[in-house]
């Protein structure tokens, strides 16, 4: 495994580029929640059995009050306005490690529980947040896009090469759009066998998310869980009004190993 710094990442949340307002990671964690010992009396070996999978982001905010309003040409709301509201419904998270393809990815589908600000006597202002998980845990992922990519127009896109041949279990797929300009855009994930050189690329049965006529927005999707994936995975855009301007962000995971939710 390959040690690396913990700069140049990146965070984003409902759609939301808040890397600019992060200040750190606290805590990226999940998985199983324990294990049920479920040996039966006929059995000459232990055997046990997975429980619910959990997951958890823990970071520090900076206090960001800026509104898309009030910094032209900014298109976003900063950190306070998109963290202060306390929504009770489910939030999209992904913090990227890096910027390039294949990057990993800690996606999360869940809720945002505190907006905690500390005012130190020096004047500091910073905010603990926390969200956790709800309905499938915290999955590691791999970057599908590099970082934040910007379609003016239908594209294909690089490829990632998961190396290992095709597997039999499906695949998990998390969207972030920031920002949309145009009629429509579907964005797909493609596979082959070969990059495309004699096994064409193919729509995953599955791989298509919810059309985009706005932005910001999220979506998770999933496949059959028994469905196979193939070796080499990309995104394509494509439209059928016409966009001018698509900012988005994909990452996939495809499991070795069944996974059920």
């Amino acid at each position: 495994m390959t040690i690396r710094s913990g700069l140049g990442q990146a965070f984003y949340l409902g759609g939301y580029d808040l890397s600019g307002d992060t200040g750190s990671a606290d805590d990226i964690g999940g998985g199983l929640s324990g294990t049920q010992d479920t040996t039966a009396i006929n059995m000459s070996a232990f055997r046990r059995k997975g429980l619910l999978r959990d997951g958890r982001i823990s970071w520090m905010s900076f206090f960001n009050p800026e509104t898309a309003a009030d910094d032209p040409p900014n298109t976003e709301d900063r950190a306070h306005v998109v963290l202060s509201a306390l929504p009770t419904a489910d939030r999209h998270l992904m913090w990227a490690t890096g910027s390039t393809i294949g990057s990993p990815a800690a996606c999360m589908v869940g809720k945002q529980i505190n907006y905690d600000p500390t005012r130190a006597q020096d004047g500091t202002l910073t905010i603990a947040v926390n969200a956790q998980a709800n309905g499938y845990g915290l999955e590691w992922c791999d970057l599908l896009t590099a970082g934040v990519r910007t379609d003016t127009g239908a594209a294909n896109g690089s490829s990632l090469d998961l190396g290992t041949g095709s597997t039999a279990f499906g695949l998990q797929a998390y969207l972030q759009v920031l920002s949309f300009t145009g009629t429509d855009a579907t964005i797909t994930i493609q596979e082959s066998s070969d990059n495309g050189a004699g096994d064409a690329w193919a729509a995953v049965t599955g791989g298509a998310f919810t059309q985009v006529t706005a932005g910001p927005t999220v979506q998770r999707i999933q496949t059959s869980r028994s469905q196979t994936v193939e070796r080499y995975l990309r995104v394509a855009t494509s439209t059928s009004g016409g966009f001018s301007d698509l900012q988005f962000v994909v990452a996939v995971h495809r499991p070795n190993v069944e996974v059920l939710f």
